[in-house]
């Protein structure tokens, strides 16, 4: 499936993510390095919205943090069991718990804001 408005497919910090492999890539993942995971859909107009201001902003801060997208038709269950309600939605996984979250697509400077009050 395509990725809306993927400009840096091949970077070291964004990664797909499916049921399969959420455990290890964004649970285990999380212990070293903090997750942001969006879950989008293909449908979401917010969703293609926010995907370039997450994928700018993980470029930016080069490692700090990783990207993880999960697509959230192909992954209903995943979705479900962190009971998402809408798209997209953003989960922010450290030590391997959920640490914070937001809803909807948001403006670059919000989104950084909330990575500079989450990630210090």
């Amino acid at each position: 499936m395509q990725q809306p408005h993927s400009h840096n497919a091949g970077s070291p910090w964004i990664v797909d993510v499916t049921e399969h492999s959420f455990l290890q890539e964004v649970i285990e993942f999380s212990h070293q390095t903090p997750v942001l995971v969006d879950f989008w859909a293909d449908w979401c107009t917010p969703c293609r919205a926010l995907t370039p201001v997450l994928e700018k902003l993980v470029t930016e801060d080069a490692g700090r943090w990783r990207l993880a997208k999960v697509e959230a038709d192909e992954n209903m269950r995943l979705a479900g069991r962190y009971k998402l309600r809408g798209f997209p939605t953003v989960l922010l996984f450290r030590d391997g718990e959920i640490k914070a979250q937001f809803s909807s697509a948001r403006p670059l400077h919000w989104v950084r804001e909330f990575i500079e009050t989450h990630l210090g």
